[in-house]
């Protein structure tokens, strides 16, 4: 069992992925900037994200389940998580590490999961 790499997209609020870090040393949480995600497309972000073995941490409600379920459709994802806008930092960072703490990298594989659940 592999441990999960979490992979920031553009649109997630740089705040909980720094904070995680803090929070838990111990995760590997690339952020958008490090991975190169600024202005690319969605399908171009889960390739990146799946080459990468990193699982998606977005704020992307609208597009990017749609854009997951044509995704593996072609090609395998190392998973997703859609956190709501709404959620406050300290929640979502309790909610990664959780995660992170819970469960391994193989249980994602072509899975999208919204948090709060």
């Amino acid at each position: 069992m592999t441990k999960i790499r979490f992979q920031a997209d553009a649109d997630l609020k740089q705040a909980i992925v720094a904070s995680t870090i803090r929070r838990e040393t111990n995760i590997d949480f690339q952020s958008a900037y490090v991975a190169g995600l600024e202005g690319k497309t969605d399908q171009e972000v889960l390739a990146i994200a799946a080459r990468d073995e990193g699982l998606l941490v977005t704020h992307d409600r609208k597009t990017m389940s749609i854009e997951f379920g044509k995704f593996i459709t072609t090609q395998t994802s190392t998973g997703v998580i859609i956190i709501s806008q709404n959620l406050s930092i300290s929640d979502a960072i309790e909610s990664l590490i959780l995660i992170w703490e819970a469960s391994e990298a193989e249980e994602w594989i072509n899975q999208i999961m919204s948090i709060p659940f």
